[in-house]
């Protein structure tokens, strides 16, 4: 189901009836962009390091597609009923109240996204707007303080008295004194408004247009000249231009007026929400929320819909448990045993297609009648809805498949079984060496790095510079930050201390430091207020490379093969920032992973 401004406060019943229905949710969306930095993720970052870079690389791009997919399970029939629902999203501002939005777009986002079909006349001329609860309890203040100003029997506007005592004169406000070149326009009004009252055929009349300051004169005017039988409201024509109207009621008409004053505000209001009530739907239904590479997602809903980005990791994670207590991503599924094996490749498209294979079945899950744009012969990778109705498909293929491992066998496993334990509230993590996801519910993995040093050197050094001064010390893995910067790290890990011994000359062409020293930096420079992640570089202790020797390139050879030798390569999905080697490679573009035997401590028996 398509979901624009046009239809939205329509389609709201339909939607929350699909949330509290619902077993399980799926979500997916899309972006403007990725990333604003120059230096991308890296092997050895740690999550904290890896959260901040994407905290500071992603928040001024939008979400501009949200995916939702609903999965409800049938028990007559033993199927789950799915209703995607897909969402345009584009910010809209409301008066000086709420926030004119300022985002970034990257070519390379927007050509990916034009490639793929995507509707941008949609997103801009329809797309739903939205605001975050903070904005929108002050545009809140702003019309209650609105009605308060045009009540002409407000006893705080219509009461002169500033010598009042009690506990009334702290309630009423001092009229605001009018500035002597505003006094002509104003009695003016006030003279047209008498003029209206005194002729019998006369309903209404309209003022000249004004400014915001010369409407509240005007109405704080004519609330102390005409006590009652008056209604104003401000309006605009068709220059865009604010005037008020001012109509001559009786008291029943009047109240009539008033209370569809403020169904309009209401209305106005709540179409200012717009998506966010989605989201608070969803946050507060507590259902298990499925999605695939979901970190960016998780991001972007935050930042956008509900709350600025907590500065720290672990503010973060509670964050995320606080809007939404229960997360599976698939992506750490698809790739962790027992799936790791029977899954080539963890790319979404692909996880479709062979989730819907021997050994795993995905024929319980059918699209309701109403909801009937992606049925099996169409295939709509990166439109969001579609993502998220085969991301949920296929959190059904993977779940029911470790029902096999039970004796009898279990046909469906359900969103509350313990067999999803070991997946529930980890987030994957793109290609950091030995951390694999991000534990939302507890301490994230630690792996010793004492064998990793961080280095700095000249921007026309290559791979061949790096390999040779670290020659003495054997084999290493070169993990590149920038063109200056670098993790390295060794192969034989008992050569750690001949690092120091070996490389230990004081120079000014390259610094080394430990990647303990190298993080403790970074940690400190985490709880610096308004911290920008890559403003400083640490201060590394200078060592030369005179005296680590000169290697020719045979001796070289067997390091470089041995460097890339635990290896592997996957497609690329969307959403991954590519190594820059294999960018400049003239073959397709892939990604490097590493080798992992076990990505986390899994049950014995499943």
């Amino acid at each position: 189901m398509e979901v624009l401004r046009s239809n939205f406060r329509k389609s709201i019943p339909v939607i929350s009836q699909a949330i509290k229905a619902a077993t399980f949710l799926a979500i997916d969306g899309e972006f403007t962009g990725l990333s604003n930095l120059s230096r991308v993720e890296n092997s050895l970052d740690t999550p904290e390091g890896r959260y901040c870079k994407l905290r500071e690389g992603s928040r001024d791009f939008l979400l501009i597609q949200f995916g939702l997919c609903a999965f409800s399970w049938e028990a007559e029939e033993k199927k789950y009923i799915a209703k995607p629902f897909n969402f345009y999203i584009f910010p809209q501002q409301f008066g000086r109240h709420t926030p004119d939005v300022r985002f970034l777009c990257q070519s390379s986002s927007i050509t990916f996204l034009s490639e793929q079909n995507f509707d941008f006349n949609k997103l801009f001329r329809d797309g739903i707007p939205y605001l975050k609860p903070y904005d929108e309890q002050k545009l809140r203040e702003h019309y209650e303080n609105k009605h308060a100003q045009q009540d002409v029997t407000s006893p705080s506007l219509t009461t002169n008295d500033a010598n009042s005592s009690g506990s009334t004169a702290t309630s009423q406000k001092t009229p605001v004194k009018v500035p002597s070149d505003h006094k002509q326009f104003v009695e003016s009004a006030c003279d047209k408004i008498e003029a209206m009252l005194k002729d019998p055929e006369s309903k209404c009349v309209g003022l000249p247009p004004c400014n915001g300051f010369q409407r509240k004169l005007i109405y704080q005017a004519a609330q102390q000249r005409f006590k009652t039988g008056i209604h104003m409201e401000a309006t605009t024509n068709e220059k865009k231009q604010r005037y008020i109207v001012v109509t001559k009621v009786n008291e029943s008409e009047k109240k009539m007026l008033e209370e569809e004053r403020q169904t309009k505000d209401a209305d106005d209001i709540e179409t200012a929400v717009g998506f966010s009530t989605v989201i608070k739907m969803i946050s507060q239904s507590g259902k298990l929320i499925v999605g695939h590479n979901m970190m960016l997602d998780l991001i972007h809903v935050i930042e956008q819909f509900l709350c600025p980005l907590p500065h720290d990791l672990e503010t973060f994670k509670s964050t995320v448990q606080a809007i939404f207590p229960r997360i599976i991503d698939t992506k750490l599924m698809a790739s962790t045993h027992p799936f790791k094996d029977l899954i080539p490749s963890t790319v979404l498209g692909d996880l479709a297609k062979h989730a819907s294979t021997e050994p795993f079945n995905t024929d319980s899950v059918v699209l309701d009648k109403d909801f009937s744009m992606y049925d099996n012969s169409v295939e709509k990778l990166h439109e969001a809805a579609y993502d998220s109705f085969v991301t949920g498909k296929s959190f059904v293929g993977l779940a029911n498949f470790l029902g096999t491992f039970q004796e009898p066998p279990k046909e469906t496993v359900f969103p509350g079984s313990p067999l999803l334990e070991p997946f529930m509230n980890k987030i994957f993590l793109m290609k950091i060496e030995g951390i694999p996801y991000l534990n939302l519910a507890g301490s994230d993995l630690n792996p010793s790095r004492d064998h990793v040093f961080y280095v700095t050197f000249p921007s026309d050094w290559k791979y061949s510079d790096i390999l040779n001064l670290f020659n003495p010390v054997g084999y290493v893995y070169v993990s590149w930050i920038s063109e200056t910067e670098a993790f390295v790290s060794l192969a034989n890990k008992e050569n750690v201390d001949k690092v120091m011994e070996e490389l230990d000359c004081t120079d000014e062409c390259y610094s080394i430091m430990t990647y303990g020293e190298y993080q403790g930096h970074c940690y400190n420079s985490y709880n610096e207020p308004e911290y920008q992640y890559f403003e400083q570089r640490p201060q590394a202790r200078k060592r030369s490379r005179e005296e680590a020797g000169s290697v020719n390139s045979s001796s070289l050879e067997p390091q470089q093969k041995r460097s890339h030798s635990s290896e592997t390569y996957e497609e690329v999905e969307e959403g991954e920032i590519v190594d820059s080697e294999v960018c400049n490679s003239p073959e397709p573009a892939r990604k490097r992973i590493k080798s992992v035997d076990k990505m986390f401590d899994e049950p014995q028996k499943w």
